[in-house]
């Protein structure tokens, strides 16, 4: 049970991760979409201009349609970018059996199966005497992290 909810979680996990990218990337498009807008504005108005101001402005809204232009594209980079360096692992989860005779002691490692649980009884004979088996340890691997040595 435990390690059903565990994938649940992760499940939820990867698909609220997935809604925020998602929200992001709508987010940077609308504002590329507005700069690119202003970019319009700013050439039509420039072609229109007949004083200064106008001109004045034509460059003001030139400034903020390329401002918002490179920012939403970096954003849009730098969210798939990161999306793509999350890893999430998920971890092997291992069952032990052992042989119920006394003077067998066999242990087979195996992946876990679904409707495995500690002391379960299996119909598989024992390969080395025949003998009934059991499930003795549910456990998942971890692996180590390399150790790194200060110089």
């Amino acid at each position: 049970m435990r390690i059903k909810n565990m994938a649940q979680n992760q499940t939820q996990s990867t698909s609220a991760n997935k809604k925020i990218s998602t929200y992001l990337t709508m987010i940077v498009l609308i504002v590329m979409a507005l700069a690119i807008t202003a970019l319009f504005i700013a050439a039509y108005t420039y072609m229109t201009a007949l004083t200064v101001e106008d001109q004045i402005t034509s460059g003001v809204f030139a400034g903020i349609g390329l401002i918002a232009l490179v920012l939403s594209v970096f954003l849009l980079f730098q969210s798939k970018r990161q999306t793509a360096q999350i890893k999430i692992e998920v971890p092997k989860v291992m069952t032990t059996i052992e042989c119920t005779n006394k003077g067998c002691n066999t242990k087979t490692v195996r992946e876990f199966q679904r409707g495995d649980y500690v002391y379960k009884d299996l119909d598989i004979p024992c390969p080395k005497c025949g003998g009934k088996q059991m499930i003795t340890a549910i456990y998942k691997e971890v692996k180590e992290k390399e150790k790194t040595y200060n110089v």
